[in-house]
């Protein structure tokens, strides 16, 4: 006996009757009157993903991650199930589950079998580590994963520590993302000397000949303004007095974050706001020598 859902949207090609059957378990489309098989394969309606329950939320995903630059694999690893159970979820017999077994081995060791692959394993796992500390996004790791891969296949990497050279490439991509993180924010992150990062960029830019665009000392404005809880109005005249030392020239070859974070101040004094050159150079990591200097030549070049 046939099961299945009868419907009237088709006609039997031989007896012309109108009355079909769709068979679910077959797959089949029957007419009720002849039995003629109109078709073998039927389309299903249900939804094209499978709902895994995970962390108490249903996952409609239907593949699993995608491809990145940041995995040492890039995300194509072939993964063998630890459940011993076979599709069915049957549990396998002893000699399958001991060649599975030797299987799983054998694939963790050519997964890790090259120096390039450890390699990608422990920088990017530091990677990952640096981009919660920062609070980065996953476009700049993206971009630093791939100067990394270009710094490995120009043999950049031998001789040279690879906290240094990951701190490098992130610090590149920072500036090549027009982000405001400094050497110093990298080096405190990483435990690496602030000397030995900037050595490790400055081979980067050379050999894999990289374009780094200016930093713009006015996006260092809202960093420090936000530590400080900085009114608007302030931070508003502190860009306006970047805006005029820049069509003066002033900004050529001097620090963006001493610059902003004398601009801040000078906004201050002018606003009325009650923060000191300490508090101003410990937000901004600077000294408060720099802010003094700073602040007298903007004074004197601006006539503030």
């Amino acid at each position: 006996m046939l099961r299945g859902i009868i419907t009237n949207k088709e006609k039997c090609q031989r007896c012309g009757n109108s009355t079909i059957i769709s068979d679910t378990e077959t797959g089949e489309t029957i007419c009720k009157k002849c039995g003629f098989v109109i078709s073998e394969r039927l389309e299903t309606t249900e939804p094209e993903w499978r709902s895994f329950v995970g962390d108490g939320k249903p996952n409609k995903a239907r593949t699993g991650d995608g491809t990145s630059l940041r995995r040492h694999d890039m995300g194509l690893s072939t993964i063998i199930n630890p459940a011993n159970k076979d599709a069915a979820g049957k549990p396998l017999t002893y000699n399958m589950k001991s060649t599975l077994k030797r299987l799983r081995i054998s694939n963790n060791r050519i997964q890790f079998n090259q120096s390039t692959d450890r390699n990608f394993r422990e920088a990017f796992s530091d990677l990952d580590r640096m981009k919660d500390k920062l609070g980065i996004s996953n476009a700049i790791v993206e971009k630093s994963a791939y100067i990394y891969r270009k710094a490995i296949e120009n043999g950049l990497v031998r001789g040279r520590s690879i906290a240094a050279l990951m701190g490098a490439t992130l610090y590149a991509a920072c500036r090549d993302s027009e982000t405001p993180r400094t050497l110093k924010d990298i080096a405190e992150n990483t435990n690496i000397k602030r000397k030995e990062i900037a050595r490790c960029y400055r081979l980067l830019v050379k050999e894999l000949n990289l374009k780094m665009p200016v930093v713009d000392s006015v996006q260092c404005i809202s960093r420090i303004a936000s530590k400080l809880e900085i009114s608007e109005k302030t931070k508003r005249y502190a860009i306006e007095i970047l805006r005029k030392a820049k069509q003066n020239d002033y900004v050529a070859g001097k620090n963006p974050m001493s610059l902003a974070g004398t601009a801040l101040y000078l906004s201050c004094v002018k606003m009325k706001e009650d923060r000191s050159q300490k508090e101003i150079a410990q937000a901004a990591n600077i000294t408060e020598v720099t802010i003094r200097n700073r602040s007298k030549g903007i004074k004197n070049f601006l006539k503030v």
